[in-house]
């Protein structure tokens, strides 16, 4: 058994345990404010969850109008600290280079502005190694809508069923089965207490990104 023809990742909490870039991202934000950095252990499972949830995680005391009005300040941040802090997962770049030799691609579908994914990856040394990215901002919709999955297999000339999707929170797997395309919930992410990967219904899930160097454990159509 090989690889499936192209693998899709989501970035943040899959490929890149970015959540070092976002502590010091929230540190920068509450300094202006006169509070000490948070606890990255406290900030980390909000991680997947967006630009908002880290927000209302930092700030818990501020409504939803006050801390919209941060969102902006956020991402000014984040472009400072982008790269900075961060690195692939423990057995990421293994499985990547497995995919590669196999023949097989990999690419990037990520609710991440796409100009910020895009900036990491000459960092990352993937510039030239992602067959394709889609960002949170590349089409009008994002996961968990499944266009996002679809127009990243259509740019490589593929259908759904000939790829896969791996990412660590439930809008990953749902987008995936509404694109009808195979799905691995990655248990390595980030997930807030509350969450159950076994509920998200996903072709399979993996403990680390070595448990899947073996092609073999792949799901398929």
């Amino acid at each position: 058994m090989n690889f499936p023809a192209l693998v899709l990742f989501d970035l943040d909490g899959t490929l890149l345990d970015s959540a070092p870039d976002f502590v010091a991202t929230i540190a920068v934000l509450r300094s202006r404010r006169g509070e000490p950095p948070m606890m990255p252990a406290a900030l980390r499972p909000h991680v997947s969850k967006g630009a908002r949830a880290m927000i209302a995680a930092a700030f818990p005391a501020l409504d939803e109008a006050a801390r919209e009005v941060l969102v902006q300040p956020f991402l000014d941040a984040y472009r400072q600290e982008l790269g900075r802090h961060g690195a692939p997962f423990e057995g990421v770049e293994a499985l990547l280079a497995a995919i590669e030799d196999a023949g097989s691609r990999w690419g990037i579908v990520t609710n991440k502005p796409e100009a910020l994914a895009r900036a990491l990856m000459p960092l990352l040394g993937w510039e030239k190694r992602c067959a394709v990215l889609v960002g949170g901002d590349t089409l009008p919709v994002r996961k968990p809508d499944p266009q996002p999955l679809l127009h990243a297999a259509r740019a490589q000339g593929l259908g759904a069923a000939d790829c896969a999707y791996v990412g660590d929170d439930e809008r990953d797997i749902v987008a995936a089965r509404a694109a009808g395309m195979p799905s691995i919930a990655a248990l390595w992410g980030y997930r807030l207490d509350s969450d159950d990967p076994l509920a998200w219904q996903a072709s399979a899930v993996a403990e680390t990104p070595r448990d899947l160097l073996d092609a073999g454990a792949w799901p398929r159509p």
